[in-house]
C-alpha cells in the first residue's frame, strides 16, 4: 500500500524544519581537520577474471586519517581522462566483490566503489574497511553510535570519507577531475546528496531513494530498520530526544540539499517503508540546483531497481561525450501496470 501523503501533497511537500544555525562551520570545520593529513592514496592493480575492465585496489585516508578502501574500475584500454562515478553503498553494505558492480566501467566511466566504515558485513556486499573510532551506548546497528554529539557521531566520519572519497577520485590520471559525478541508493543516495551540498563542482548526483532526509520526520512514521534503531535508543533514553535530533540534523540530506548545484536525478517508491516519500520528496524540493524526479508507485525500498540502474546511466551518459549533464526540473511518475509514464510537471 502507499505508505505515506498522497501524490499531490508529496509534490509540494517541503520540511518545516531549517538546518542548525551553525551547520556550515560544523563542516566547514570537520572537513577542514580532515584535511590537515594527506590522502595518503596507495593503488594496486587486482588480477580479476574480467577482460574487459581494469580494477584496482584503492586506500585513501578519510577521517582522522583512517583509511578507506575502495575499488577502482576502469575499461581497459580507455584512451585519455575520463568521467568518474564514485559510488556509496547502502545500509549494511561495502565496496563487495571485484566481479560486483561493472556496469559503470562496462558503460565507460571511472568507477570508484568506496566501503562504508564499519559497514559489509550486513547487506550483500561486503566491506573491508573498519571504523576504529569507540562509541557510547548504542543500539545495535549504526544510527545511534555517538548519536547524542554532533562531533562524535558515526556519520560526521562517513560524510567526512564520502568528501575525501571525491578529492580522491579527482587525483587519478585516468579520471577527468571535472567530469566527476556521486551516485548511491539508500544509504549511498543520502551520502550522494551530502558530497553535492559539500563538494564544489560535481558533474551530476544520483540519489536513489535516499536515505537520511527529513529524518525528524522519518523517526515518526515508519518503524522499519535503521529508521527504527533511533526510536528504540529514546524509548530508552527518554530524556534524549533534543540531543538526538540536534544530531541528526547536522546529517540530514534536506540541508545538503539546499546547498548543492550539481544536476540531481532522484528517485522513489510511493510503497516505501524505509524511505518514506515524504523524506525523499523534502530533500527534493530542497534541491538547489537542477532536478529530475522518477517516482514509481507501486514499489517500495527497490525503487524502479533496473530501470533506476538504466536512468542512472543515461542521466550520466553526456559525461562520456564530454558534454554537461542536464536535469528539466520534471517528476515522472511511471504507472507500473503497462510501462507507461506521465509527467507531472516542472519544479
Amino acid at each position: 500500500m502507499h505508505v505515506d501523503l498522497p501524490l499531490d501533497s508529496l509534490l509540494e511537500y517541503r520540511a518545516a524544519t531549517g538546518a542548525p544555525a551553525d551547520f556550515d562551520e560544523f563542516w566547514e570545520s570537520s572537513l577542514a581537520e580532515a584535511r590537515t593529513r594527506p590522502l595518503g592514496l596507495r593503488v594496486a592493480k587486482v588480477d580479476t577474471p574480467v577482460r574487459t575492465l581494469d580494477v584496482h585496489d584503492v586506500v585513501f585516508n578519510g577521517y582522522g586519517g583512517h583509511p578507506v578502501r575502495a575499488w577502482l574500475k576502469t575499461p581497459r584500454g580507455a584512451d585519455g581522462p575520463l568521467p568518474a562515478v564514485v559510488e556509496f553503498p547502502g545500509y549494511g553494505n561495502g565496496r563487495g566483490d571485484v566481479l560486483e558492480g561493472l556496469e559503470w566501467a562496462s558503460a565507460g566511466f571511472a568507477h570508484l566503489s568506496i566501503d562504508a566504515r564499519g559497514q559489509g558485513a550486513a547487506g550483500s556486499r561486503a566491506g573491508a574497511t573498519p571504523d576504529p573510532v569507540g562509541s557510547a551506548a548504542a543500539f545495535p546497528g549504526f544510527m545511534t553510535r555517538g548519536i547524542e554529539d554532533p562531533a562524535a557521531y558515526y556519520y560526521r566520519r562517513l560524510v567526512v570519507d564520502a568528501v575525501r572519497a571525491v578529492e580522491a577520485a579527482r587525483t587519478f590520471d585516468a579520471v577527468d577531475p571535472a567530469r566527476v559525478a556521486v551516485v548511491g541508493g539508500s544509504q549511498g543516495g543520502g551520502l550522494a546528496l551530502a558530497a553535492a551540498g559539500l563538494v564544489d563542482g560535481l558533474a551530476g548526483v544520483v540519489a536513489c531513494v535516499p536515505f537520511l532526509c527529513h529524518i525528524d520526520r522519518a523517526v515518526t512514521v515508519t518503524d522499519a530498520h535503521p529508521y527504527a534503531e533511533i526510536p528504540r535508543y529514546l524509548a530508552v533514553h527518554r530524556t534524549r530526544a533534543g540531543a538526538v535530533l540536534r544530531t541528526l540534523s547536522y546529517i540530514d540530506g534536506v540541508h545538503f540539499a539546499a546547498r548543492a548545484g550539481a544536476p540531481a536525478l532522484f528517485t522513489v517508491g510511493l510503497m516505501d517503508p524505509v524511505c518514506p516519500p515524504s523524506t525523499v520528496f523534502a530533500a527534493h524540493n530542497a534541491y538547489a540546483g537542477p532536478k529530475d524526479m522518477l517516482v514509481w508507485p507501486y514499489n517500495a525500498h527497490e525503487g524502479g531497481g533496473v530501470e533506476d540502474l538504466r536512468a542512472s546511466l543515461a542521466f550520466l551518459a553526456p559525461l562520456l561525450d564530454g558534454k554537461p549533464v542536464t536535469a528539466r526540473g520534471t517528476v515522472t511518475v511511471h504507472d507500473g501496470t503497462d510501462g507507461q509514464s506521465r509527467e507531472r510537471g516542472r519544479l
